[in-house]
């Protein structure tokens, strides 16, 4: 194949028609090709190969632009997922935080209500004790419980504290936090019960036994022994308030056993000593004649008064100087008519020229209990009260007695 084409030698170069040979054995083939058929298809290939690179960067810039875009979507995808998991781990101990405090605080609730049915309990139990010791009640400033919570008001409180109720307003604190300040301030009330409690109970111990030990001494200063001595455990050391702690129950009961024992000495004593006659059996008498030797007032001579007489109005009531039994009811010679009465460890007490005698021999007596009424029967001058204090037939004074009596008779 061969291209041929003319030029012209004098005007330069012209464009001719180019003519394409196509030889093949002994035939031969020729075509004439035109300028501007060449001009078409030169440009009809540019553009196609224009046309294919542009394709071929669309299609190679399109798939690194979609993997791009599917590579920041799974990144963005993974960054989803971690967030959504962090959210759920920390929801999850949020929930968890949540259960742990709310089982804490139904912890707390159940030992609060506890303590105060200990207190409640504690509190009927010093009901007998208190009114033994004198109906002495424990300090205003110590609240104790009255009445046992019951499940509403345990579920009450823990509805309040859970969800925050129990708060000051205006605090910044979480429900868990006001539920712990509210936990402290009734923790710390009812400690201060129970410490309050605990030091009454000491000092109803140290008031028993110093009442008792005063009724013996004052006693035994007159000459009154008793079988009950005073307390002397060997015990001391400097005053220290107790404190509640995790053995306040035993603390508790053995300051109740030994309030228990305190008391019962106190009953002893105070049940020996109403035995002994020591009461003045006409209060607010004067004494007319006292105990030893005297002028006789109807003989005029020195004589022996073997008691001490009350200047008394007749018909005035005369009382028992003590508890015992009744041995003699009715006249009795000098002395008129009498009465006698037997008290505790041998002593006995006799009461004469009485108008009126209103008890029989026998008979049981209480202390101060009025047993007969002034008069003047018997050896008297007029009417008053002739009043005797014996032991085994002897006669003793009686001044120190009733001196004795008016030293205890606000601790009897």
């Amino acid at each position: 194949m061969a291209f041929a084409s003319g030029n012209h030698g004098i005007f330069g170069k012209r464009n001719e028609p180019h003519t394409i040979i196509i030889a093949q054995g002994d035939s031969v083939r020729h075509f004439t090709v035109k300028p501007w058929i060449m001009t078409v298809a030169g440009t009809v290939a540019i553009a196609f190969a224009a046309g294919y690179l542009v394709a071929t960067s669309y299609l190679v810039f399109r798939d690194d632009l979609i993997g791009a875009s599917i590579a920041r979507q799974a990144r963005m995808q993974h960054s989803y997922e971690d967030r959504i998991s962090a959210l759920r781990s920390q929801v999850d101990r949020i929930i968890s935080r949540q259960l742990l405090d709310q089982e804490l605080m139904e912890q707390k609730v159940a030992q609060l209500m506890d303590r105060q049915n200990a207190l409640f309990e504690r509190n009927s139990k010093l009901g007998p004790l208190l009114e033994r010791a004198g109906g002495a009640t424990i300090d205003s400033a110590t609240p104790v419980p009255t009445k046992r919570p019951n499940s509403n008001q345990s579920a009450s409180l823990l509805d309040g504290i859970t969800t925050g109720k129990i708060a000051s307003s205006g605090t910044g604190y979480q429900a868990a936090d006001l539920a712990d300040e509210a936990f402290m301030s009734i923790n710390g009330s009812l400690k201060n019960i129970e410490t309050n409690q605990l030091n009454r109970l000491q000092g109803l111990i140290v008031e028993a036994n110093e009442t008792g030990n005063k009724i013996v001494q004052t006693l035994e200063d007159a000459g009154l022994a008793l079988e009950i001595k005073p307390s002397n455990e060997g015990v001391g050391g400097p005053y220290i308030p107790a404190e509640a702690t995790d053995n306040f129950d035993q603390a508790f009961n053995e300051t109740v056993d030994r309030l228990d024992i305190a008391l019962s000495r106190l009953d002893s004593i105070r049940s020996e000593a109403a035995g002994f006659p020591i009461l003045v059996p006409v209060p607010g008498q004067a004494v007319s004649s006292s105990f030893g030797y005297r002028t006789d007032p109807l003989l005029g001579s020195k004589a022996f008064h073997s008691g001490i007489d009350f200047r008394a109005p007749s018909g005035l009531a005369v009382k028992a100087s003590a508890e015992g039994i009744v041995v003699h009811a009715g006249p009795n010679g000098g002395y008129g008519n009498m009465v006698e009465i037997k008290h505790a460890s041998g002593w006995t007490s006799r009461y004469a020229h009485l108008s009126q005698i209103l008890v029989q021999t026998g008979a049981s007596v209480e202390a101060n209990e009025t047993i007969g009424a002034v008069g003047s029967t018997g050896r008297s001058t007029g009417p008053h009260l002739h009043f005797e204090v014996r032991k085994r037939d002897s006669a003793y004074d009686p001044a120190p007695f009733l001196r004795t009596g008016r030293k205890v008779a606000n601790l009897l």
